[in-house]
């Protein structure tokens, strides 16, 4: 019996090709769970790709309405992720957890206008503060949650970049930014001012935003949530736990960072890209958005005389959200739950969950470098070997 079609496919041309597609043999994982896929929001959907999730944790944390033990679920198909941030957990709940704070948060997106020469452009951006209670009322007129926070104007030749940043409630908001942006420049090129600068076009993205881009821009502010978070291991637990003195292991952070900065390293951490990429996609942020948000900056500070090493970890753009997206799906919610922020105001504590799973990793991940058990825990867990010998499968 054919598999169901989804409903994406309109034409009888559409749907006869997917039936194709759906019914190949080369696709039975794929298409298996196709019943489910009528829910799903997005087009031409023939079925699932299954990504193994493994559980972390449990990790101290807290922060702003957050005090507990948490678990985070990780979606990776990399050994040795999962054991090694577990491992930094334990070594900071051995010294009282992690702790964080959200600094900031926003959305942006940066229309463009374009004008006959640049004395039109200049004395449009000039006028921009004028008119920007008109564009607030305007964008914010398509949404009860997203208010309008910053809005600046560049001068690009002939044309002027609005940076119009916004707050956008518990969602992440890149479809409630564009929806506000549009309706506002729509209105703005109707009213009066529009004729007095002669705007001559507009388009609703001229790159000042970095959507789904690492820029400076972005680590200067935020696109999304600003986060920071700290905490402290002792010798003790770090020679216990991580198998080598925080003095080692400063040394060894220290050695990375200046490593990055001749490499010309964008931010500076040990691989926090891998948790950020990994609780993306098992809540259902969007995962292109993982090209913005791995820029992080990794601090290390020790004590010669507690001989206590405090770490602490700052994103300054997050795209993250609770509700919308793929967070509405069962599995993603579930997830969610998992981390504590599947409550439709559990945006900031998600972005706090991610950052501090983050720097346990680094924390691991660096004393496996300091202690030179990075390559061995690697070929044990991903390969099946010990010191390059293979384990003899049954």
């Amino acid at each position: 019996m054919s598999k169901m079609l989804p409903s994406t496919a309109r034409s009888l041309e559409g749907r006869a090709r997917l039936h194709s597609v759906i019914d190949s043999p080369d696709l039975q994982h794929i298409t298996r769970h196709i019943d489910e896929a009528a829910a799903v929001q997005i087009e031409n959907c023939v079925g699932f790709v299954q990504v193994p999730v493994g559980i972390a944790g449990p990790l101290r944390v807290t922060g702003p309405d957050t005090t507990g033990e948490y678990h985070a679920p990780l979606a990776t198909c990399e050994p040795t992720l999962v054991a090694s941030c577990s491992r930094g957990c334990k070594v900071f709940n051995a010294c009282g957890g992690l702790q964080f704070e959200v600094l900031n948060e926003a959305m942006s997106r940066a229309p463009m206008f374009l004008f006959a020469t640049p004395g039109h452009a200049v004395a449009f951006a000039r006028a921009v503060p004028s008119f920007r209670n008109d564009f607030a009322r305007w964008a914010e007129s398509t949404s009860r949650y997203v208010r309008l926070q910053g809005f600046e104007a560049s001068i690009i030749g002939s044309s002027v970049h609005l940076y119009c940043s916004y707050f956008c409630g518990s969602a992440a908001g890149q479809n409630m930014v564009s929806k506000a942006t549009q309706r506002a420049c729509e209105m703005l090129r109707k009213s009066q001012c529009a004729k007095t600068f002669g705007i001559k076009d507009f388009i609703i993205e001229g790159q000042l935003a970095s959507d789904k881009k690492p820029s400076w821009g972005n680590v200067k502010r935020a696109r999304g949530v600003e986060v920071l978070t700290w905490g402290t291991i002792t010798n003790s637990a770090c020679e216990e736990i991580l198998r080598c003195s925080t003095e080692r292991l400063y040394q060894t952070q220290m050695a990375l960072k200046e490593g990055g900065i001749r490499n010309g390293q964008f931010g500076c951490n040990i691989n926090t890209a891998n948790i950020v990429a990994a609780l993306f996609v098992s809540t259902g942020q969007d995962a292109g958005s993982v090209a913005e948000a791995s820029w992080s900056h990794l601090t290390s500070e020790y004590d010669y005389e507690t001989k206590e090493l405090k770490m602490s970890l700052y994103f300054p753009s997050l795209p993250v959200g609770t509700v919308g997206g793929g967070t509405l799906y069962p599995s993603q919610r579930e997830c969610l739950n998992m981390l504590g922020c599947a409550a439709s105001d559990g945006k900031r504590k998600l972005a706090g969950m991610i950052a501090a799973f983050a720097v346990a990793l680094d924390a691991s991940t660096s004393a496996a470098i300091a202690n030179d058990t990075f390559t061995k825990s690697h070929m044990k867990l991903a390969r099946g070997e010990i010191y390059g010998s293979p384990v003899s499968k049954l």
